[in-house]
């Protein structure tokens, strides 16, 4: 190969790699989208959200246990006020099969803009949760079924507030911060 061709090929290299790297590498890594391509083809933000392992709170934890109980093909949602970094222990189940949908909403967002986390039906789930952004998040609960079904929730936490939305309306409890009271 000549000097002339490989000195073409390593600048075309080199060009190609700098609009890799804007368009798609710092869009998806890095949520920086000077071009807007990475937003238009849906992959500004990707890699996600990040947290740290290990995070102090300055608030007392909180624990809350609620029950709903769905006719069928009722459905309600229960969500929580949570910091960015905030975690919840949580455990839920119901009497039979439901549909759920645990999503959230960051805080100043557009209600049709939420993240789904776990999506699907079983009639229990139970785990972990660490807020990747600040905002409201939980559940949706629906019952398909031809009978009522209780839902139970248990959930320890750094939430603030818990707001119930079903057809009657909306319910907002506000938590004292400190369980030890």
């Amino acid at each position: 190969m000549k000097p002339k061709n490989v000195l073409i090929t390593t600048v075309a290299c080199l060009v190609l790699a700098l609009i890799v790297l804007v368009a798609f590498v710092m869009p998806a890594e890095y949520g920086e989208d000077p071009t807007g391509f990475g937003e238009l083809i849906g992959i500004k933000g990707m890699s996600g959200y990040t947290v740290g392992a290990l995070s102090g709170e300055d608030v007392y934890y909180n624990t809350d246990e609620v029950y709903f109980f769905l006719e069928p093909f009722e459905s309600i949602e229960y969500k929580y006020m949570l910091a960015q970094g905030q975690s919840m222990v949580f455990s839920w189940d119901a009497q039979d099969e439901v549909t759920f949908d645990f999503h959230s909403e960051e805080e100043g967002s557009d209600p049709e803009d939420a993240v789904s986390f776990d999506v699907g039906k079983a009639d229990a789930r139970h785990g972990t949760y660490v807020a990747p952004f600040a905002g409201i998040h939980g559940w949706f609960w629906e019952n398909r079924g031809q009978s009522e079904v209780e839902v139970r929730l248990r959930t320890t936490g750094f939430y603030t507030a818990a707001t119930t939305f079903s057809a009657s309306g909306e319910q907002h409890r506000e938590f004292a911060g400190d369980s030890r009271k």
